[in-house]
């Protein structure tokens, strides 16, 4: 260690805290931009989301009057009530919504009960048909519907099932079955394997440490899970199209396009009207259980 000017020892550590605080300063200056880019680009992508359900809304409540107009206006001038009483006496929308419901909470209920236990094998035992097994999963859901409208036209035809709730609630399990499979292979792997071996330890089977140790720790998930296939279910169109064929059995999504006229001319405000009421369940749901989501997918996402 040598002298400075002033005659006292350096030691060589004195520059070093100038250094850091100009770094952590440089740091700042950069990082305010970019975290500002960051909420702009999120408000951009909010905007961007919202615009359709706010011009919705808009429309549902807007008279004819105004409906007909060159230059619409995002606030109704004189705001009605007359759209949603039309889109009610000319549709039977409570017994298409209460359709909907049946299927849907089936649908997501029954997926998430069978896929359960599968994702418990998947994400403990793994092994080279896992893995297969897994990749078929991602794979099946990029087929279109059509390539298995038909088969499973005559499938359903077969068991009877054509017309019925029953038979389009087997096929929205079928449908929503690999995506509840794949993800709650990822929360399963989230919850750690000593709590098993601790369960196993104080005697208990796989039934039960499944049941009472892994079951509660994938709430979360499983909340996540049901709500995905319910809404999945309750927008769900084209099958339904196809295999409901009495009105009175029809989801809502299908009766929404009875307000389409013969050339295709939409009746603007009682669509809107319906189509708002649609989409009701799904938003109230979701912010009933919207925590349980973010959690789910936090933890989801540890291990997956």
């Amino acid at each position: 260690m040598g002298r400075g000017p002033t005659g006292r020892r350096s030691t060589g550590h004195g520059p070093a805290p100038r250094a850091s605080t100009e770094r952590e300063s440089t740091g700042l200056r950069t990082g305010r931009p970019a975290r500002a880019a960051q909420y702009l680009a999120l408000l951009a992508y909010l905007v961007f989301l919202a615009f359709p359900f706010v011009w919705l809304i808009s429309t549902g409540f807007k008279p004819a009057r105004e409906l007909g107009s060159l230059h619409p206006s995002w606030i109704p001038e004189q705001p009605t009530l007359d759209n949603f009483r039309q889109a009610f006496d000319e549709q039977p929308l409570f017994q298409a919504a209460a359709n909907s419901l049946t299927a849907a909470v089936g649908a997501a209920v029954i997926a998430v009960v069978i896929a359960t236990p599968m994702a418990y094998v998947m994400a403990r035992h793994r092994s080279r048909l896992a893995t297969a097994a897994t990749g078929w999963v991602v794979v099946s859901q990029a087929f279109p519907f059509v390539l298995v409208i038909i088969p499973l036209f005559l499938v359903l035809k077969n068991l009877h099932a054509i017309n019925t709730l029953w038979g389009l609630v087997l096929v929205y399990v079928v449908w929503s079955l690999p995506f509840a499979l794949w993800m709650l292979t990822g929360y399963v792997r989230a919850v750690p394997a000593e709590l098993e071996e601790a369960a196993a330890v104080d005697g208990a089977g796989r039934v039960r440490t499944l049941v009472s140790v892994v079951a509660p720790l994938l709430a979360p998930g499983i909340v996540a899970t049901v709500l995905f296939a319910f809404i999945t279910a309750w927008n769900e169109f084209f099958f339904a199209l196809v295999l409901l064929k009495t009105p009175e059995k029809q989801t809502l999504p299908v009766v929404l396009t009875h307000f389409l006229g013969a050339e295709g001319v939409a009746d603007l405000g009682p669509l809107a009207a319906a189509a708002f009421l649609a989409t009701l369940p799904s938003l109230v749901l979701f912010a009933l259980i919207q925590r349980r989501i973010t959690g789910g997918m936090a933890a989801g996402a540890v291990r997956s």
